[in-house]
């Protein structure tokens, strides 16, 4: 793999390199969430869960979808789903 491909791995890396983030993934590997949904799943505050998810959309890794007054976020990234697997054998209970 050349430099920049690695350098575009590990911005991504960086984008989900947190645990607010990482609970999201979780949760939208489930199904699609509401701004609202995830912010309480992670106890905090709907802009900041907001600002979370800006992160990971602009790195390509979730869509959104707006119906009515409501924003509905989806994992897009397939590959997100082997990082979390890998992270939950390491880590998890």
């Amino acid at each position: 793999m050349s430099l920049e491909v690695l350098g575009q791995a590990a911005e991504c890396l960086r984008t989900i390199a947190h645990p607010h983030r990482l609970r999201m993934i979780q949760l939208m590997l489930q199904g699609e969430h509401t701004v609202g949904q995830l912010a309480e799943s992670c106890e905090i505050a709907s802009h900041v869960a907001s600002e979370h998810l800006m992160l990971m959309r602009r790195c390509g890794l979730l869509a959104s979808e707006q119906r009515g007054r409501r924003v509905f976020y989806q994992v897009v990234e397939e590959h997100l789903a082997d990082i979390v697997q890998c992270i939950e054998r390491r880590f998890g209970n």
